[in-house]
């Protein structure tokens, strides 16, 4: 059994372990740089940032409520309307044959395809990589060997074996270093990255590699933009910690309606997050030094849109930890009742068949329950990364942007409007309308209400 935070325990399940602080792998928090990004928990926090989530535990799952004043989508016709086919996919490699390369399209370059799962990486963020596979070990030989030191990284589909994304990001080599005597050779590189870049897959080249996996997959891509590659001339002077100083420069420059619309959007967020006190919120501070502006510095929207995500992680982890928080006190009291041990006997794992038959089944039913009700949040929260991902410029950005703050905003105002229609205050005044409209039927045989007679007994 392992403590997380000093508080929750881990049951080993076979291969795999439940009750971890988080059920997905993000790309924000394993390998985020952290100069311009930070999170505020309670016991921790990264980076600097006034761009900041302050995180307490537990909240509530995500709704999937429309934006009542955006122009750009509507109820039936929102950016994600379509599920798992709102966003673009290549044809699945399962089945398909190896292409004779005769000619590229203009602009485009045969690059080297790392499929990573279910994850959306963002450019300008930082990445590492452990390398074992063979196939993949290949590829670092040969983008070492030619110099390129780049590759492709897209999102594989949810459901189907095999098919990737439309729209990957570009990863260019930084460091690398060779682990395999300190690993047995379990591990061959340990890489760290720079996303450079998005990219426009066109076709799988050698589909085949996929099902026999002699070797990594090849695509024809255009890069689209390289928004990471910063010029030298761009470089000098800038001093690296002085955040605040580009979030000055960055409010002294003329924002474009979109750019607005997303600040008001984001400000109007904030607001609400703070009246309802939620457990994972945005600081005050985040809305004057909100990034909207279109490149790779410190105010550009990127940072904005690996905030964002990070937000909608925190939540998500914050919900697992709320569905573990009886199983987790079950678990100790049967370590320390039924085993006979205290707080500082723990041991580091439990297996699943060291709990008594009734904490198994609740094991069973915690994990069924995750699976049903997080999954389709974890899924949500990819596609809305990946389809602002595949947007067509900077503008587009900010209007896929602001439709999700603002479908936030309308779940905390449907929150806030349920939280005023039972507060005591509006229950003992609709108990005195009903009474009225009571004595007005039936003035004779009707009681006084004791709500009419002491207005503060319900309070």
């Amino acid at each position: 059994m392992k403590i997380i935070h000093g508080a929750l325990l881990c049951v080993i399940f076979g291969s795999a372990s439940i009750a971890t602080t988080t059920a997905f792998t993000s790309p924000v928090t394993k390998g985020l740089s952290g100069k311009t990004f930070g999170i505020v928990t309670k016991s921790s926090s990264f980076g600097g940032s006034a761009l900041a989530v302050q995180s307490r535990t537990g909240t509530t799952s995500t709704a999937r409520n429309m934006v009542e004043d955006d122009e750009e989508f509507d109820d039936e016709e929102g950016p994600l309307s379509d599920g798992v086919d709102s966003v673009s996919w290549l044809p699945t490699v399962v089945g398909g044959e190896d292409i004779e390369i005769e000619s590229i399209r203009d602009g485009a370059e045969i690059l080297p395809l790392f499929p990573l799962g279910g994850l959306v990486y963002t450019p300008n963020s930082e990445h590492v990589l452990n390398i074992f596979e063979p196939r993949y070990r290949q590829m670092y030989t040969d983008i070492l060997m030619n110099g390129s030191k780049r590759f492709v990284v897209t999102m594989s589909h949810p459901t189907e074996q095999g098919r990737f994304a439309q729209t990957g990001v570009l990863f260019e080599l930084e460091d690398l270093k060779e682990v395999s005597e300190q690993t047995a050779d379990q591990i061959k590189y340990i890489c760290n990255h720079k996303v450079t870049g998005r990219v426009k897959l066109h076709k799988i080249l050698n589909p085949e590699a996929w099902s026999n996996r002699d070797t990594y997959l090849k695509v024809e891509g255009t890069i689209t933009d390289d928004t990471g590659k910063e010029t030298e001339e761009a470089k000098e002077g800038f001093d690296e910690t002085d955040i605040y100083g580009a979030v000055a420069a960055a409010k002294e420059a003329s924002l474009s309606p979109a750019e607005k619309s997303l600040r008001d959007s984001f400000q109007a967020l904030v607001n609400i997050q703070h009246d309802l006190e939620e457990d994972v919120r945005f600081t005050k501070a985040s809305v004057d030094s909100l990034a909207i502006s279109d490149g790779p510095g410190e105010d550009g929207l990127w940072q904005t849109i690996r905030l964002w995500q990070s937000y909608v992680e925190q939540r998500l982890v914050g919900r697992q930890n709320e569905l573990q928080r009886d199983f987790q006190e079950k678990l100790q009291d049967f370590l320390m009742k039924e085993k006979g041990l205290n707080n500082d006997e723990l041991p580091s794992a439990i297996g699943f068949q060291d709990l008594s038959p009734a904490l198994q089944e609740e094991v069973k039913e915690l994990q069924k329950r995750m699976a049903v009700e997080l999954e389709p949040l974890i899924l949500e929260s990819t596609l809305t990364m990946q389809k602002i991902l595949e947007a067509e410029d900077h503008t587009a950005r900010c209007k896929l942007v602001r439709y999700f703050i603002n479908n936030e905003r309308n779940r905390l105002n449907a929150k806030k409007t349920l939280q005023g229609m039972f507060s005591p205050a509006t229950l003992s005044a609709e108990t005195v309308d009903e009474d009225e409209e009571e004595e007005k039927e039936d003035s004779i045989t009707a009681p006084k209400s004791i709500f009419t007679d002491e207005e503060d007994a319900f309070q």
